[in-house]
């Protein structure tokens, strides 16, 4: 039977940041991936130097996101289409819907009409706190819970482990299931991200602050990724429906 996986992310860019790796694992082992967006990233960065105007970034970012779908290997990409707010002067960020009821009926639509077998999303602390990936945490499990019917496994992104290579990323209040080990994919995440160029300026001014010298776009890339299984609808049997896949790269498989 082939595993049907919906991934649902805030932004263009965070499929590829967050879970390129395991995602274009899971496709190269066979599954079948569809991607859900919540935004076309319309609020983000344009780029350094600019590479369009604030009106015309979401349908940069939403070809940019078709560009990474396509390196990672998924069968689908579908927008959810809420808008993404402008980050302000003073670079705060905003969750792109004020009334989560209003996302949590989306999502349950989606999940009524797909009935995916496993759901990717963001972790509960937003990775970095982000609102948005707060909001499509928190969304996604109230859909899943509410959805009459077939209930997908979750699993959320960059959980805490420790020894990860960036804990400023990880999801503190979540604990890793599964580390892996994504070299042997390494260079479709590159592409992925590659894919992304509206938003190197942003990759690379963080990256290269980090590392203390001008980085490229293939000093982002991370060699491991991790995840959590937030919600088990086998609960009781230890059902862990991408375990056999993932055994195959997991640097170790443990629950804190």
């Amino acid at each position: 039977m082939v595993l049907d996986i919906l991934t649902f992310f805030a932004h263009p860019d965070d499929e590829t940041v967050f879970g390129g790796g395991t995602l274009a694992y899971l496709a190269e082992q066979g599954a079948d991936v569809h991607y859900l967006c919540a935004t076309r990233g319309e609020g983000g960065e344009r780029g350094d130097p600019p590479l369009c105007t604030q009106k015309e970034l979401g349908d940069v970012r939403g070809s940019e996101l078709r560009c990474a779908v396509q390196a990672l290997g998924g069968r689908s990409l579908s927008f959810l289409g809420f808008q993404d707010p402008v980050i302000d002067s003073e670079g705060n960020l905003y969750a792109f819907a004020e009334d989560e009821v209003e996302v949590v009926r989306a999502l349950e639509a989606v999940l009524r009409k797909r009935a995916p077998d496993v759901v990717i999303t963001h972790g509960s602390d937003g990775e970095y706190g982000h609102p948005a990936h707060i909001l499509a945490h928190r969304a996604m499990m109230a859909a899943v819970r509410y959805t009459q019917g077939k209930k997908p496994a979750v699993y959320t992104v960059a959980p805490f482990y420790e020894n990860a290579p960036r804990p400023g990323l990880a999801n503190e209040s979540d604990r890793a299931d599964w580390v892996l080990d994504i070299t042997p994919v390494r260079e479709q995440k590159i592409q992925a991200a590659t894919c992304h160029r509206s938003q190197h300026g942003l990759f690379l001014r963080h990256a290269s602050e980090r590392l203390g010298r001008e980085a490229k776009i293939s000093d982002v890339i991370l060699d491991e990724e991790a995840l959590s299984l937030a919600f088990d609808p086998g609960i009781g049997s230890n059902r862990d429906p991408l375990g056999e896949i993932l055994a195959e790269i997991a640097v170790q498989p443990f629950s804190n």
